[in-house]
């Protein structure tokens, strides 16, 4: 089992930036897919970003497109979450999940392709 453990959340302003690191222990980590997710208090859980196993090709929420960035050090075996000019509206409790199942070259958006998760970091973005 990967196991997976989120860090770098905190409380920043709005137009601010935080970076999240999900590090990964166990199991083999540089051909997974990995993605964030988060969720609200009150909201469903919303897919962020994700990444595919090679690196090659990410898939970024309409929301967060153009300010996130999702990257991995598979040396480090940590993957980052880069957010630029945060909004109110982002706070939310983060996820980091990976996939042994999703294709090397591919990316999923759906919270069952991930059979690993870490256990989230608060993000809490102030106006």
């Amino acid at each position: 089992q990967v196991q997976l453990v989120e860090s770098g959340g905190g409380l920043v302003q709005a137009g601010g930036s935080l970076r999240l690191s999900c590090a990964a222990s166990g199991r083999t980590f540089s051909n997974y897919a990995m993605a964030w997710f988060r969720q609200a208090p009150g909201k469903e859980r919303e897919f962020v970003a994700a990444l595919s196993g090679s690196g090659g090709y990410t898939d970024y929420a309409d929301s967060v497109k153009g300010r996130f960035t999702i990257s991995r050090d598979n040396a480090k075996k940590t993957v980052y979450l880069q957010m630029n000019n945060l909004k109110p509206e982002d706070t939310a409790v983060y996820y980091c999940a990976s996939s042994d199942s999703v294709y090397y070259s591919g990316t999923s958006r759906a919270p069952y392709a991930y059979n690993n998760w870490g256990q989230g970091t608060q993000v809490t973005v102030s106006s």
